[in-house]
């Protein structure tokens, strides 16, 4: 008989993904038959280090930990193929090292295959979060799933995912416009020598000197691997920034944009979730960072030091996008501060980007110095940067938002993410002209769709031209998700009805 894998610790030795791996029943040596699953994570961002089978419907999957770290198991990414026509199964994702988790609340993977490429969520009513007696009490993942088309490779994974190579395609594709308020730059290489990428957005004339009139916007994003919400913001704030449309135009003139859209560049080729190659947890060593072993994060703390020490530059904001596990909606963590106006001048950017963005929560704002962030970003730059300078963590939920007029929670999509990027980017207007340093000098074509002014002493400038459901800007167009899809590209999940199981 077939007994049930066991969790004891011999996952955390896993340091492979599973290479085309087929799974069969115990004492069958003949051909694989169909139905007989074929598993693969080994593809760039893959992740999936063993499978167990446990009857014909049912496997234990193992999630590979971060590389030199197995502390961290939470990213998942494999395909399975040599499926059978209606053949059900239930995949349980059994080694978590995460008890909380957005599972309990909704949330489910998402899975596309090769004839419907477009990620789709799998129905929550098919997945399961639970502790398991058979693995040491600890919170299994199980979700059921109808295999509907014999020749195609199904994918699934813990979140949309966001590859380096993904990355590189759209940087490539903003170079190849020739854009003259675009710059971009190789700032480092990685451990295992991949590009640690530098975009420098502004209207600066012929060259990349800095104009002492122009603030200083500070952005990264990917610095823990398994993050992926964090690239599609960071690539709506760059769709907005480099677009043609008014409110862009109006902030290259008047601040210069500085992105490094994936500060772990090794971590997310490999398919980790938290960590670099080396099993560091870039987002701790801050205060400190080495040359070789996080080069990337030195050379970035080294620019932001050089740039901070020239007095024609005023880097006015730090901001390091992630995803959180646990809580809905988009918000941000922000330092404490003894100056009580510092305090409340801190608080204003969080307050604008609630207004112009339905899914970033100010309630869920908070403002700390808890000691284990220490060596984050947000707390070292905090203290390094001079006191007109503010220094942000801008968290995303892997799974929804709720709004004001909502019942249910939103699942997020590749584009509403991208949509939080390029609201993000609008509110640094509101800011500017707040702090009176972007004057109100628009067209009057432009001024004219002005709304009512805020609560707050200013003027929106939320005119019908920044409404994001007319704006469909974007520079690479094999990604454009905002675009009309065919039905036939779209994964329709689970056609038959899937009843929850009873398991002995």
């Amino acid at each position: 008989s077939v007994t049930r894998s066991q969790t004891n610790g011999a996952e955390d030795a896993l340091v492979g993904n599973v290479n085309k791996l087929t799974v069969s029943p115990p004492g069958y040596s003949g051909a694989p038959r169909k139905g007989h699953l074929v598993f693969d994570a080994c593809f760039e961002s893959g992740n999936l280090g063993r499978v167990d089978y446990i009857n014909d419907f049912e496997f234990d999957l193992f999630i590979r930990p971060d590389t030199c770290n197995p502390r961290f198991r939470v990213w998942f990414n494999f395909t399975v193929e040599n499926v059978r026509e209606t053949q059900r199964v239930i995949f349980n994702i059994v080694n978590f090292s995460k008890t909380k988790s957005l599972y309990r609340d909704g949330m489910s993977p998402v899975v596309k295959s090769t004839s419907r490429p477009k990620w789709q969520r799998l129905p929550p009513k098919n997945v399961y979060y639970y502790r398991c007696p058979d693995h040491r009490r600890n919170y299994v993942m199980s979700f059921a799933f109808c295999f509907d088309r014999e020749d195609d490779v199904y994918q699934f994974a813990y979140c949309y995912p966001y590859t380096y190579s993904r990355l590189q395609h759209y940087l490539a594709s903003l170079e190849r416009k020739h854009l003259p308020y675009l710059w971009r730059e190789q700032l480092g290489l990685s451990v295992q020598q991949r590009r640690l990428d530098l975009l420098t957005i502004t209207n600066s004339g012929q060259s990349l000197r800095l104009h002492k009139e122009k603030k200083l916007v500070f952005l990264t994003a990917r610095v823990h691997p398994g993050e992926s919400p964090a690239s599609f913001i960071c690539q709506g704030v760059i769709d907005f920034l480099v677009s043609q449309h008014p409110v862009a135009q109006i902030l290259r003139d008047h601040v210069i944009f500085k992105i490094v859209p994936m500060l772990n560049p090794d971590g997310v080729y490999l398919g980790n979730y938290r960590c670099s190659l080396m099993g560091f947890d870039l987002n701790r060593h801050w205060q400190d960072p080495s040359p070789w072993a996080h080069p990337t994060l030195h050379a970035v703390k080294q620019l932001i030091v050089q740039m901070n020490q020239d007095p024609r530059v005023s880097l006015e904001f730090y901001i390091d996008v992630h995803a959180h596990s646990t809580m809905l909606n988009g918000f941000m963590y922000g330092n404490v501060f003894e100056d009580e106006e510092r305090v409340q001048r801190q608080a204003v950017f969080p307050r604008l980007l609630c207004q112009n963005a339905p899914d970033f929560s100010f309630s869920n704002t908070s403002f700390n110095r808890d000691v284990v962030k220490a060596g984050t970003g947000r707390r070292f730059l905090g203290g390094l940067l001079d006191d007109t300078s503010y220094c942000y963590t801008l968290e995303v939920s892997f799974y929804s938002f709720m709004t004001a007029g909502s019942t249910a929670p939103v699942p997020y999509t590749e584009e509403t993410y991208m949509k939080l990027g390029r609201n993000v980017a609008r509110t640094f207007l509101d800011y500017y002209k707040l702090s009176n340093l972007i004057k109100d000098n628009r067209p009057l074509h432009i001024q004219r769709y002005n709304h009512v002014s805020h609560t707050t002493s200013y003027s929106s400038c939320c005119c019908k031209y920044m409404r994001n459901d007319l704006f469909y800007f974007h520079p690479c167009g094999h990604y454009n998700v905002s675009l009309n899809i065919p039905l036939n590209y779209v994964l329709l999940l689970n056609v038959n009805e899937i009843k929850p199981v009873t398991r002995n």
